[in-house]
């Protein structure tokens, strides 16, 4: 049986991950990323997004909310 590779990321993981790489340390510096991030994780994130962050910041929030109610 062949080694198989793991299922990709989740859309919300990977914007998740996104956001605090690109707006970390100007939006979300008083978050910590979760290694492995749940929905609600990614959830909790956005209004810092939105409030903290600039105009790409809160289109990434919209993105983030959305693949969260995809992966629901």
């Amino acid at each position: 049986m062949p080694i198989s590779e793991p299922p990709p990321a989740p859309d919300f993981v990977i914007l998740y991950r996104r956001a605090f790489e690109e707006f970390g340390a100007a939006a979300l510096w008083s978050s910590k990323p979760a290694p492995d991030p749940t929905p609600a994780d990614a959830l909790a994130i956005t209004y810092s997004l939105r409030v903290e962050g600039d105009l790409q910041a809160r289109r990434l929030a919209e993105q983030i909310e959305q693949a969260c109610r995809a992966a629901l």
